[in-house]
C-alpha cells in the first residue's frame, strides 16, 4: 500500500467521522477534502475544482431551481393537497395511499421538497381532523426515498452515480432504465411499512401546549434590577419548583456554572440557560423583571428597547412554531442575532434543537446561550400577533407548524406554465431528445424567461450545502482513482470473495454501501463506492451495470438511521420518532430490500 493510498484513506476516515458526529458543517467538510487532497498532491488544482463544473453538480443545481419554482408556484402543494380528500379513511389505508402519492411525485420532483410540503399539510390535517402525523410522516419519507430511486432525475444520488460511472467508461443510464427495479422496491416498501405501522407511535397531541409539555424548548433568561427573584436562592423560586423547567447553566460575570445548585443566590445580570415546556415558558414570560433572549418581559408588555416600546398584549398573540428547512434565512443565526430582525413582527422566544447523535446536553452546556445557532430541523418558537399569522406562510424555507398555515396567492397561468415546463423537462430527458443536464438547463431558462421564478429567490432558497458537498466529494473520488485506492480496495475484496457466486458479490457490495450510507450522506457514499464497485466488476470480468445499480439503490436505502438521508433527518427532528423506530422498521425494510435487490441484480450477471 503506497503512501498516497494511506493518505487518501486517512482523509476518508476523517470525513466519515466529521459526517457521523456532525463536527463541522457540510460546506466546511467539502473544503477540507479539496484542500487536504490538493496540498498533498493527490489531485491537481484543476481536479480539485472539477466538482463545481461536474455535470451531476450542475444538474442537481438545475433540478433544485425547478423544485423551488414548483413550490413557489404552489404545484407541489397542489399535488399534495389531494391528500385531504382521503382524510376520512382509516389510518391503515391512509398509509399506503399517502406512500403511493409521495413515491410517485418523488420520482420526478426533489424528494426533500415533497416531504417538506407533506410536513406542512399533515400538520394542518392533524389539527383539523385528528390525523396522527407520527403514523404517516415516516412512511411518507421512506416512500419518497424509494420513489426517487425509480428514475434518473428522482434523486441527486442517481445523477451522481451515473456521472461518476460515465467517467470510468461505463454506459450512461437512460431516464427510465432502472424504473422496473425501483417500482418493485417501492411496492415492497409500501406493503412492509403498512404492515409494521403498528410499531410507530400514535401522535394524539395536536395542541401546541400539550406537545410542548412533552418536548422541551431551549431558551436563555436574564434578571434585571426589578426582578423579585434577585437575592433569592434558586431553591426558593418557581424555577426550582416547576417540574417543567430544567436549569442547564448559569453564567455570571462571564463565568459559567454547568451545574447550578439550588443554594445559589440569584443576582442582577445573571444569565440562565434552561429547557422548559410551553406552560413554563409562558409563566417565565409573565414574570416581572425577566429578560428572555434580550427581550424585556413585563406582565403584558414586551419592548425591544426604550425608544421602540410597544404594546404586545399576549391575549392578542399566538405562539407559532417555525421549522427550519434547508435554505431558511434564519439558519446559523442565534436568538440574540435575531433581536429586532425577526420578520413579520414576531418575537423569537425559544429554540427546540433537532435530535442529534451527539450528547445534546453536554454540547449545549459548552455553548454560550446567546450563540446557539439555528440548524436545519430545529424549531423556533415565535410569539406573533394573531392578525399577522397568515404572513408567516410567505417565509422562504420555513414550515409554519400551526393551523393557520396558508399559501401565497399565485396566478393560475403561472401554475399551469410551471407544470408544463416540468413536463417538458421530463419529456425531453425521458425521450432521449436531450440529456437530463440539457433538459434541466432548458427548464431553468424557461422558468426565468416566463418569470415563474426569480434569481433572487433562487439564491436564497438553494440548498448550497448539497452543492458544496458534491463539489467537495467528487475530487475525493478522483483521488481514490489517482492514488489507486479504489483498485486496492477492489483487490482486497476480490481476494475475500474469491470463488463466491456473482449474486453474493453483488449482495456484499449492496450491503456495505447501504451500511455506509447510514453513517454519512447518501451522496458521499455514492461517490466513494461507485469507483470501487466498477473496479471490482472489472477485476472479476463481470458486467458493470449490476454493480453500478447496486451502489445506486443501496446508497439511497439508508432507512435504518435518520442520519443518512435528509428527509429522514427532517422528520426525526420533529420529535415524533425515536431512533429505534428507524432502526427497527427501517432496519427490517433494509434487510428485505437487500435480499431482493441482490437476487434481482445478481440475475443480470452470467452464471447467476
Amino acid at each position: 500500500m503506497s503512501i498516497e493510498i494511506i493518505y487518501v484513506f486517512a482523509v476518508l476516515l476523517l470525513v466519515v467521522i466529521f459526517f457521523a458526529f456532525e463536527i463541522f458543517p457540510v460546506d466546511k467538510i467539502a473544503f477540507f477534502i479539496i484542500v487536504s487532497l490538493l496540498l498533498f498532491g493527490v489531485i491537481s488544482p484543476e481536479e480539485a475544482v472539477s466538482g463545481f463544473s461536474n455535470s451531476a453538480t450542475i444538474t442537481v443545481l438545475c433540478l433544485m431551481i425547478i423544485a423551488i419554482a414548483l413550490e413557489q408556484n404552489g404545484i407541489i402543494n397542489w399535488l399534495a393537497n389531494g391528500l385531504k380528500r382521503f382524510k376520512t379513511l382509516p389510518v391503515l389505508l391512509l398509509i399506503p395511499v399517502f406512500m403511493t402519492i409521495s413515491g410517485t411525485i418523488s420520482a420526478f420532483i426533489s424528494t426533500t421538497a415533497v416531504v417538506i410540503v407533506f410536513i406542512k399539510i399533515l400538520t394542518e390535517l392533524s389539527i383539523k381532523y385528528n390525523i396522527p402525523r407520527s403514523k404517516l410522516l415516516l412512511p411518507i419519507s421512506f416512500a419518497g426515498i424509494l420513489g426517487g430511486s425509480c428514475t434518473l432525475m428522482g434523486t441527486s444520488t442517481n445523477l451522481i452515480v451515473n456521472s461518476v460511472a460515465a467517467k470510468f467508461g461505463a454506459e450512461r443510464f437512460t431516464f427510465f432504465e432502472f424504473s422496473e427495479y425501483g417500482l418493485i422496491f417501492l411496492a415492497i416498501g409500501i406493503v412492509f411499512v403498512t404492515l409494521t405501522s403498528f410499531l410507530l407511535p400514535w401522535d394524539t397531541s395536536n395542541n401546541l401546549n400539550k406537545e410542548y409539555e412533552l418536548d422541551q424548548y431551549l431558551t436563555s433568561i436574564e434578571f434585571d434590577a426589578s426582578s423579585e427573584l434577585i437575592d433569592k436562592k434558586i431553591m426558593d423560586t418557581f424555577l426550582f419548583d416547576d417540574p417543567g423547567i430544567s436549569l442547564l447553566k448559569l453564567t455570571r460575570n462571564g463565568i459559567s456554572n454547568k451545574s447550578p445548585g439550588k443554594y445559589i443566590t440569584l443576582r442582577k445580570g445573571d444569565k440562565l440557560l434552561l429547557s422548559c415546556n410551553m406552560d413554563s415558558l409562558v409563566k417565565i414570560k409573565d414574570t416581572e423583571g425577566i429578560i428572555i433572549n434580550n427581550y424585556k418581559v413585563s406582565n403584558d408588555q414586551i419592548s425591544e428597547d426604550e425608544e421602540n416600546s410597544n404594546e404586545f398584549d399576549s391575549k392578542q398573540n399566538a405562539f407559532v412554531e417555525l421549522l427550519m428547512l434547508p435554505g431558511a434565512p434564519l439558519l446559523k443565526r442565534s436568538i440574540n442575532e435575531l433581536k429586532g430582525k425577526m420578520i413579520n413582527g414576531g418575537l423569537p422566544l425559544a429554540i427546540k434543537r433537532r435530535k442529534n447523535i451527539q450528547n445534546v446536553k453536554d454540547k449545549l452546556l459548552n455553548t454560550n446561550p446567546d450563540r446557539i445557532k439555528l440548524k436545519v430541523g430545529d424549531r423556533l418558537l415565535v410569539e406573533v400577533p394573531k392578525d399577522r399569522l397568515a404572513d408567516f406562510s410567505t417565509i422562504d424555507n420555513m414550515a409554519v407548524l400551526q393551523e393557520h398555515t396558508s399559501y401565497a396567492s399565485v396566478p393560475n397561468y403561472k401554475k399551469v406554465l410551471t407544470l408544463c415546463i416540468l413536463l417538458t423537462v421530463i419529456g425531453l430527458a425521458a425521450s432521449g431528445v436531450l440529456t437530463i443536464l440539457a433538459s434541466s438547463l432548458t427548464g431553468c431558462f424557461l422558468l426565468l424567461m416566463f418569470n415563474c421564478t426569480e434569481l433572487s429567490k433562487v439564491y436564497q432558497n438553494i440548498n448550497w450545502e448539497i452543492i458544496f458537498l458534491l463539489a467537495g466529494m467528487i475530487p475525493l473520488g478522483i483521488a481514490m482513482n489517482n492514488s489507486g485506492a479504489d483498485v486496492w480496495v477492489s483487490t482486497q475484496l476480490l481476494e475475500l470473495i474469491s470463488g463466491k457466486q456473482p449474486t453474493i458479490i453483488i449482495g456484499l457490495i449492496f450491503l456495505f454501501t447501504m451500511l455506509l450510507s447510514g453513517i454519512i450522506s447518501n451522496n458521499a457514499t455514492a461517490i466513494i463506492m461507485t469507483p470501487i464497485a466498477i473496479s471490482l466488476a472489472t477485476a472479476s470480468n463481470l458486467p458493470l451495470k449490476p454493480f453500478i445499480l447496486a451502489v445506486l439503490f443501496s446508497a439511497n436505502f439508508s432507512f435504518f438511521t435518520p442520519l443518512g438521508y435528509q428527509t429522514n433527518t427532517l422528520i426525526y427532528g420533529l420529535g415524533l420518532y425515536k431512533f429505534k423506530h428507524f432502526l427497527i422498521i427501517g432496519g427490517m425494510l433494509s434487510i428485505i430490500l437487500w435480499i431482493v435487490a441482490s437476487l434481482l441484480l445478481g440475475n443480470m450477471l452470467p452464471d447467476a
